[in-house]
């Protein structure tokens, strides 16, 4: 679709908008948000007819990008059957999402609590282990971003926790393995993990094993900046989990469903936690949906004893017929395997050579459609390019970087130091490649900060 000009209509918009809607993360003073016309594929545009290539996919969560015609209409004919429907029936839509999840979802999770997004089901998944061990702790990690309820807040290893933290939500943090900014003197991905995984048995000891119900990871790190987690750090914290009848939950919420050429990132590494969040790339965000996926050994927990928890549209009919036509389109169209290898065959060497060619870029990471750049000020020392949670005029260089990026008409996933690069999973190789033109000349004036 060619995009139109209409700025008068987007002049509306944005007046509406500034006078009424209150944004997250942000203080309203301050921004002054785009006012956006339409979407299509893996572009946006706004009411001046600028165009933009999404290297965001809205929040990670436009996994088959924007307007699937399928997607879009399975929407239109459950709206026309059932629009809505109490959680406590059984509703087609409702069955097949939850069947179709359960057949991609590892080991024997195959129950399907739904919510409404990635954070309740955080929430949830945290209730469920502490009413199935008796316990009360949960150990999540540094580094981590786990939703902005307030479980799931405090759970959240970044700053974004800081303002609602009381350390009364009987949340323990710890250091999860990154080699590039080791926290354990590490020299190779090998010591890294070990020590990783001695480090959180040590904290599990001094905690009291008794004491924790739950450890919460996300699979892969999303907006703390992609970091994949070494060989055998997953399949360590699954046997320490076990060790002490501890529940590992995975939070699959942002690199499920295709993000990181597997259904969900927990494959990558052989592992099955015990309960599995997801939510964004389950219907591509079209409606809003989430859930835990659950053990039989959890559910089992609740085969007499009823579960405490539940939400008015729990499953509800648009968003899981949403769903599932986002899974069929999926499998129909090959989008996990054009993650995958589009990942390995053109993201990863483009992105290798953005780094040779720019002195800002300190590392490279990632897998499928799930990338990071970490950029620097100085290659040899690693020194971020603007300080931890920088502000002001402290964050002007990624302000200019990111500045740059959308001058050349690419929208990108700015956070902290780090640039990711998360395109929808069934990107071109033609739009990869005109993204990739315009992270370059961005990264350009990004090196002017290096020293």
């Amino acid at each position: 679709m060619t995009p139109q000009p209409h700025p008068q209509a987007g002049a509306v918009v944005k007046a509406d908008d500034r006078a009424h809607v209150f944004h997250s993360w942000s203080a309203q003073d301050l921004i002054d948000p785009p006012a956006v016309a339409g979407a299509e594929g893996s572009y946006f545009w706004d009411y001046d007819g600028r165009r933009y290539l999404d290297f965001t996919s809205g929040l990670v969560f436009t996994n088959i990008g924007y307007q699937h015609p399928k997607v879009v209409a399975a929407i239109q004919e459950q709206a026309g059957r059932m629009t809505t429907f109490a959680p406590a029936f059984a509703v087609a839509a409702r069955s097949e999402a939850a069947r179709l999840i359960a057949e991609r979802t590892p080991g024997d999770l195959d129950k399907i609590f739904f919510t409404n997004g990635g954070a309740d089901a955080i929430e949830h998944a945290v209730r469920m282990a502490r009413l199935h061990t008796g316990r009360a702790k949960v150990l999540s990690a540094y580094r981590s971003y786990h939703g902005g309820t307030q479980q799931a807040i405090n759970l959240t290893g970044d700053p974004r926790r800081w303002a609602s933290d009381s350390a009364a939500a009987g949340v323990v943090h710890f250091w999860a393995p990154f080699l590039y900014r080791s926290r354990f003197y590490a020299e190779t991905e090998e010591q890294e993990a070990a020590r990783a995984l001695e480090h959180l048995e040590t904290t599990i000891a001094f905690e009291g094993p008794g004491t924790v119900a739950a450890i919460v990871l996300e699979s892969i790190p999303g907006t703390a900046g992609i970091m994949v987690p070494p060989a055998g750090y997953l399949a360590g914290v699954r046997e320490i989990c076990d060790k002490y009848g501890i529940v590992f939950v995975l939070d699959e919420v942002m690199a499920g469903f295709g993000r990181t050429g597997e259904w969900f990132a927990a494959d990558l590494f052989g592992v099955v936690p015990d309960l599995m969040t997801f939510a964004k790339g389950v219907n591509s965000g079209y409606v809003p949906l989430g859930g835990v996926a659950i053990s039989q050994e959890i559910a089992a927990t609740f085969g007499k004893r009823p579960y405490p928890g539940g939400l008015t549209y729990s499953g509800h009919p648009l968003a899981c017929a949403a769903a599932v036509a986002t899974i069929n389109v999926m499998e129909e169209e090959g989008v996990v395997e054009n993650a995958r290898r589009l990942g390995a065959d053109v993201v990863g060497p483009a992105l290798a050579a953005l780094a040779e060619r720019h002195p800002s870029v300190g590392e490279v990471r990632g897998t499928g459609m799930f990338w990071a750049l970490d950029l620097v000020k100085n290659r040899e020392t690693r020194e971020p390019l603007v300080p931890y949670n920088a502000a002001g005029e402290a964050n002007a260089p990624m302000a200019a970087f990111g500045a740059a990026a959308k001058q050349h008409g690419l929208w990108p996933f700015v956070n902290m130091n780090r640039t990711h690069v998360v395109p929808p999973c069934n990107v071109s190789e033609a739009e990869l490649k005109e993204g990739f033109a315009a992270l370059d000349a961005a990264l350009s004036v990004a090196d002017e900060y290096t020293v």
